[in-house]
């Protein structure tokens, strides 16, 4: 038998049992290769209280205004976990740039994932991207996100908790999947080509309008860009994404960029630099699919 993933929810009781039916849904389609230990509450202390004395492999939190006091007493117990906030308030199109995947708008760490209700279908994936992302964290590393108080010892101690965690999580998967690491695990039911016609759709405009966004930026000197370019490339790989359909992306926007350039009489030879966009995508996309390669056999 293999270990179940511990995911604790909290969210409202309707909120609840639709992200339910979508994990059973899920396990159920991947014949038990991951099974899911759902532990659901609608009250943050019974939350707090079972994380203190259980081991729980991912948060799953309903967004709302009381939801970054949970995160910041997480962090001030040193308690560190992937997690995925679903905002029931707001649609895949509502989102601004960089906002909707491994967004910083709740201070926690940088591995938060983020979708709308509408995209609970993807929760299953989402858990699998929170997780990736978390075990891929470096506590030395400002770009972790993680939230730290100015003591030296505190500060310790987050990084010994953050490590624990990781190593507990790398460990688990590897007595679950064979190998090490949820990047070698890519569920096929999430593959875009397994997909029903209209999740292909909605995953290929949420794709479009991530990669629209980075070339919005893309010689901006956006401090964000790097993080904008990895969460749209880690959408990609574990949908698998083909790279002629990520080329095809970036030409239908070039075309689209270039009629309303010359609607403006405006030249369109500086789409040409954007070349440089899509070469540094598929860099990006190359390199998960490097690290993708298991180490152990």
């Amino acid at each position: 038998m293999r270990s179940l993933l511990s995911i604790g929810i909290l969210a409202a009781a309707t909120v609840v049992q639709k992200l339910s039916e979508a994990l059973n849904s899920a396990a159920a389609e991947e014949q038990a290769l991951v099974r899911y230990a759902l532990h659901a509450f609608t009250d943050t202390a019974e939350l707090l209280q079972f994380i203190r004395s259980n081991h729980v492999d991912c948060l799953v939190l309903q967004a709302n205004p009381a939801l970054q006091s949970l995160l910041n007493e997480l962090s001030q117990q040193t308690v560190f976990l992937p997690a995925v906030i679903v905002d029931v308030e707001r649609s895949l199109t509502d989102y601004p740039a960089g906002e909707l995947r491994g967004n910083r708008r709740y201070s926690y760490h940088a591995a938060v994932q983020q979708l709308s209700l509408q995209q609970t279908g993807q929760i299953g994936l989402s858990i699998d991207q929170a997780i990736s992302k978390f075990i891929q964290l470096s506590p030395e590393s400002s770009e972790s996100g993680v939230t730290t108080t100015v003591s030296e010892t505190d500060a310790l101690a987050t990084h010994k908790s953050l490590m624990t965690q990781q190593l507990r999580l790398a460990e688990k998967l590897k007595e679950r999947l064979g190998y090490l690491g949820v990047y070698y695990k890519r569920n096929p039911q999430n593959f875009l080509r397994h997909l029903p016609l209209d999740k292909q759709d909605e995953l290929l405009r949420q794709l479009k309008e991530e990669y629209r966004e980075i070339i919005l930026v893309y010689f901006l000197n956006e401090p964000s860009l790097n993080e904008q370019i990895d969460n749209f490339v880690n959408v990609a790989f574990f949908a698998d994404v083909p790279v002629a359909q990520i080329v095809e992306i970036h030409m239908e926007l070039m075309d689209e960029f270039s009629k309303h350039l010359k609607l403006e009489g405006r030249s369109d030879e500086v789409l040409l630099d954007y070349r440089l966009t899509l070469i540094d995508t598929i860099a990006h996309l190359c390199e998960m699919y490097r690290r993708s390669i298991p180490r152990d056999s």
